[in-house]
């Protein structure tokens, strides 16, 4: 599955990048420090320096996935983007 976080436009050269698991009130760390964390080092990359795509979906991959991104030179600092997956 490919999950999107495009960003339009920024002027800060290497805004950065986070994405976060969220289930049953609990918040993880999927990518983060440039880097896949958890059970996803194995089976997770990131394309474009921002869509997310998780190989081998199962049910426990169900949650919200949020894209953040931050960057300091522009004149909206940071922003999010929540995106619900659902694997039947």
């Amino acid at each position: 599955v490919e999950l999107s976080c495009i960003i339009k436009s920024t002027v800060t050269p290497d805004p950065r990048i986070e994405w976060k698991k969220i289930r049953d009130g609990e918040t993880s760390y999927v990518f983060f420090e440039n880097k896949m964390q958890g059970d996803f080092v194995t089976r997770a990359e990131i394309l474009s320096r921002t869509s997310l795509v998780i190989k081998n979906t199962t049910r426990m991959d169900t949650a919200t996935y949020r894209c953040e991104v931050a960057a300091p030179s522009d004149t909206k600092t940071i922003d999010e983007i929540n995106i619900q997956l659902t694997v039947q």
